[in-house]
């Protein structure tokens, strides 16, 4: 683990001699000779680490010693640039300024430079150790760098659809599949049944049922389905809540505001209340630790006469059998691959389901066999495999001695762990650092990679490369992790770009124990009962089930001297975080990161954050935060400011003094119950372009006039920006603005108005980048959202070729200005989102338009009487939903012309239509349309206001 370390402290030293090294004077010297004995020290690492568990105390002291000597260097020299570089200001005051901070901190130097001289006499003596041990273990420099090395031409930035969803394409489990469905599909209909599925972590539980829960049967047999993940440490009123929100949101519908208020009994009822009338459900509850959870759950869940279904995934045989006993319940046991399905996953991965080469048959059946069977074991030695040559032998069978003869007699959890281990251990050290980092998160947690990235990025984990933003390098490492399997992507957002992630519960064992070693992060939950020992570098503060805080009063005996980053996830005791800011404050001037997420008792930001003049990265979405104090502009080493979802409408001057400014999200929901009506933005400064490094601006209110709109196209580096408030006469000085931003991917435009009230958007102004296909800005933009009145589809839209996404909202086209004239030959266009935006009476798809389209979602066209689709249009569309289009009395002609269509969802639609769709016959024509779509879904409010839907299917059945 020290050589992760090391690579990174080199990394970050190696910047400040470039960048700082000036301000060192004579101690440069001292510097560059720490740096010159780390980096001899490194290549033995690499090995020395991987015989660490077997090494003798003295060899685990040692490597302990280079790890806190790489760590205290970078403190050290952080602390320096903290005391020395903070004023640079030119000019007469700017002299009196530094001389005054020259004597000022006259005996920080000195002191300063008797730490370096510390450090040098540590690392003459950890050499020392160091040539000793390189001949007492055998161990070369050039020797160690074979298995480590990763060639750079392997590393890839890539955002393959297949790649994200390949996991579920696994062998040997077709039978077990078919069983399960025929478990839930058959039996007694007069009472809830459970099936388990109960089996060690990484056989394949949960792909498993994930599968047959998405099979098209099922989910035609069932109408009302969730997916809730329980996991060891789970908060069952969370819990709870999470189940209620995915019942609402599978219907589309707004989750109801009241049920943060109650408690778990009353939740309990709200969930049986709700599944009583939905009809027919099945929901999974994967990852069940403890018989008390299903004890709890089951009291939610009616039987009623429908034949409802619970499925289960456990470690636990007694939670399996607890389950399944009263329910008269199925048990499915999992059980390793058989060798013949273990061969064939893992031809599959590496060969393409091509044989294996004659040369590497002994060393890959080699490796396979200390795989056990276990589908997750096999992933991840094939992730690692797959970026060996397949004539190099002599890697594959450096793979193989990896695992060696040490393994024998151990249990197969500890085999799956060495694997892992190995892959961890393969990657480069900057892919090290970024896996580790996820030890942040609790276990099962549902990972916001745009979140995680940035956080990756004000840890210095990545860097800028040539030609790319520091933000395409981080998404291709997360692109690169999950190409290894080492991180899950658990759903995608457009453009196949990751939207949420997890960590295999077994990788996150390994990945913790590597994060302690190395003293990368220490967790903390809000029972919080002793304080940690060691240096803290990164502290993450994890919530808790309980209610109990007394605790919380008695202020804690420790110093923050070497914190580098405070981050709360699922935490919010406010007194908790006072204190901890009020310690962090006190002691730490290093601090880069704080992410403070969720905090809605939080009315507004701290002061002692203001004294955190490294910061890099604050994170304040979904605060109570009202207001931005003038002190932001002391925070001038910050890069990423989040205030999403807060009070804030308005930013001081001050925060053009923040030159590194990379992100800056400053918005919330006009209304919370339903985002067509879109955002509140900020009101800024004049003068913004002087924020010249700003790459993401969410969203600016464009009320005050022209002058903001104009000085938007000077800020050149943006890839997102959404606009708010956009008067009709500052859609042509917009226009001319978009020419310049080369690099948009997401534009987004609001014009003043709610609703049928928007004023118009007018962005049909004629200007040279915005009539050429050619146009950088025509070709960067991925995503387009216009909400507010179009007179007229802007003229450059046919042109934006790698367009993926466009919503419409509240345009209120006319028949002549049918929107999908200009959108059908887009040649990448996946989705499509419209709300109010169309007059006309039809629509028709024409053969050859939309090639690429699967998503489209169409609400409040009141005048739409008819849609028709032509053979040929559409061949890739599978999800259409239409809502609240009163006078669309038939199904779209031509419907069976979408052949591969999985979903089909009516909502508020006319009683006319339901009717027809509801009492089709079997025999007839209009149902042979139809019975290829393995959902269709119907739904509409009661007269008592209740929403309620139902699967077509499922009442044929």
């Amino acid at each position: 683990m020290a050589e992760t370390v090391l690579s990174f402290a080199l990394d970050q030293l190696s910047t400040f001699l470039r960048e700082e090294g000036r301000l060192l004077g004579g101690l440069r010297q001292e510097v560059q000779f720490i740096m010159d004995e780390l980096e001899q020290m490194r290549a033995f690492l690499r090995e020395a680490e991987a015989k660490e568990e077997d090494a003798q105390p003295t060899l685990q002291q040692w490597i302990k010693q280079v790890r806190d000597a790489a760590y205290d260097t970078e403190d050290i020299l952080d602390d320096f640039v903290a005391r020395f570089a903070r004023h640079r200001a030119t000019g007469f005051y700017g002299s009196v300024r530094r001389i005054f901070s020259s004597i000022k901190n006259l005996r920080a130097r000195h002191r300063v430079a008797s730490e370096i001289q510390s450090i040098k006499s540590r690392i003459k003596s950890i050499s020392e150790a160091h040539q000793r041990y390189q001949s007492e273990y055998g161990i070369s420099a050039q020797a160690s760098n074979s298995l480590s090395a990763v060639n750079n031409s392997t590393w890839r930035y890539s955002r393959d659809d297949a790649l994200l969803v390949e996991e579920a394409k696994l062998v040997g489990i077709d039978q077990p599949k078919k069983r399960l469905i025929s478990e839930l599909l058959e039996g007694d209909d007069h009472q809830l049944k459970v099936v388990s599925v109960v089996g060690m972590g990484g056989l394949g539980k949960t792909t498993l049922v994930k599968r047959v829960h998405e099979d098209p049967e099922v989910r035609r047999h069932f109408p009302v389905r969730a997916w809730v993940t329980v996991s060891q440490t789970c908060d069952f009123q969370y819990l709870l809540k999470d189940l209620i929100r995915q019942l609402h949101e599978e219907g589309k519908k707004p989750v109801p505001q009241s049920i943060e208020s109650l408690n778990i009994t009353e939740l309990k009822e709200f969930v049986k209340d709700f599944l009583q009338q939905a009809g027919r459900y099945a929901i999974v509850f994967d990852d069940v630790w403890d018989m008390e959870f299903w004890n709890t759950i089951k009291f939610a869940l009616p039987e009623s006469s429908r034949g409802n279904r619970v499925m289960l995934t456990t470690r636990k045989a007694d939670v399996a059998s607890a389950s399944c006993t009263e329910s008269l319940g199925y048990i499915h046991r999992m059980e390793p691959l058989s060798s013949e399905d273990s061969w064939t996953l893992f031809c599959n991965k590496i060969f393409k389901g091509n044989s294996c080469p004659g040369h590497l048959m002994d060393v890959a059946k080699g490796i396979l066999g200390k795989c056990e069977g276990l589908p997750l074991a096999i992933l991840a030695i094939t992730g690692l495999l797959a970026l060996k040559g397949v004539n190099r032998t002599e890697e594959w069978e450096m793979v193989r001695r990896s695992l060696g003869g040490e393994l024998e007699g151990t249990g197969k959890l500890d085999r799956v762990k060495k694997i892992l281990s190995l892959s961890y251990n393969d990657l480069p050290w900057h892919l090290k650092t970024c896996l580790l980092y996820t030890s942040i998160y609790p276990e099962d947690y549902a990972i916001e990679c745009y979140d995680l990235i940035n956080l990756w990025i004000a840890e210095r984990f990545v860097e800028w490369r040539e030609g790319m933003s520091i933000e395409d390098v981080a998404w291709g490492c997360l692109s690169e992790l999950v190409n290894r399997r080492l991180i899950q992507v658990t759903d995608v957002f457009y453009e196949g770009l990751p939207n949420t992630c997890r960590i295999h519960d077994l990788l996150r064992e390994v990945i913790l124990l590597k994060s302690r070693e190395q003293n990368m992060v220490t967790v903390i939950t809000e029972q919080l009962t002793r304080w940690p020992s060691e240096k803290v570098r990164r502290l993450v503060v994890h919530g808790s089930s309980s209610n109990n805080t007394q605790h919380h009063q008695q202020r804690p005996n420790y110093c923050f001297d070497h914190l580098r980053s405070f981050v709360t996830v699922g935490s919010t005791n406010l007194l908790l975080h006072k204190m901890l800011l009020s310690e962090v404050s006190r002691s730490s001037k290093l601090l880069k990161v704080l992410d403070l997420t969720g905090q809605e008792a939080q009315k507004k930001i701290p002061n002692e954050i203001f004294k955190m003049f490294r910061l890099k990265h604050l994170d304040l979405y979904g605060t109570g935060v009202e207001r931005v104090p003038k002190a932001i502009g002391k925070l001038q080493h910050l890069e990423y400011l989040n205030l999403g979802e807060t009070g804030v409408r308005e930013l001081p001057t001050e925060i053009l003094k923040l030159q590194k400014l990379r992100v800056l999200r400053v918005y919330q929901q006009v209304d919370s119950s339903d985002a067509d009506y879109g955002y509140h933005g900020f009101k800024a400064p004049s003068n913004m372009v002087r924020l010249l490094a700003l790459e993401i601006l969410d969203c600016i209110d464009a009320s005050s006039g022209s002058t903001i709109v104009k000085e938007i196209g000077k800020l050149t580096q943006l890839r997102e920006l959404y606009i708010t408030k956009l008067r009709r006469e500052d859609g042509k000085e917009l226009c001319s603005s978009l020419a310049n931003l080369t690099s948009l991917r997401e534009l987004s435009v609001t014009s003043i108005g709610k609703g049928d009230d928007h004023e118009i958007i007018d962005l049909n102004h004629h200007h040279p980048s915005l009539s050429s296909s050619s146009s950088s800005f025509l070709q960067s933009l991925r995503m387009l959202i216009l909400r507010g009145r179009l007179e007229k589809m802007p003229k450059w839209i046919v042109h934006l070729h790698g367009l993926v996404r466009i919503d419409l909202d509240w345009s209120g086209l006319r028949s002549e200005e049918d929107p999908f004239e200009s959108l059908q030959h887009l040649p990448n266009l996946v989705s499509i989102n419209f709300c109010g935006s169309y007059q006309g009476e039809g629509l028709c798809f024409k053969a050859g338009g939309f090639l690429k389209l699967e998503w489209m979602y169409l609400k409040r066209l009141e005048g739409l009487r008819w849609m028709r689709v032509e053979e040929g249009a559409l061949p890739r569309f599978h999800e259409l939903i239409l809502e609240q289009l009163p006078l669309l009395d038939e199904l779209p002609l031509g419907i069976q012309h979408l052949s591969h269509l999985q979903g089909l969802y009516l909502y508020e639609m006319s009683s006319k239509m339901i009717e027809k769709v509801e009492n089709q016959k079997e025999e007839s024509e209009d149902y042979r349309k139809i019975a290829h779509i393995p959902e269709i879904v119907i739904g509409c409010y009661t007269d008592d206001g209740e929403w309620r839907q139902h699967s077509l299917w499922a009442e044929k059945k």
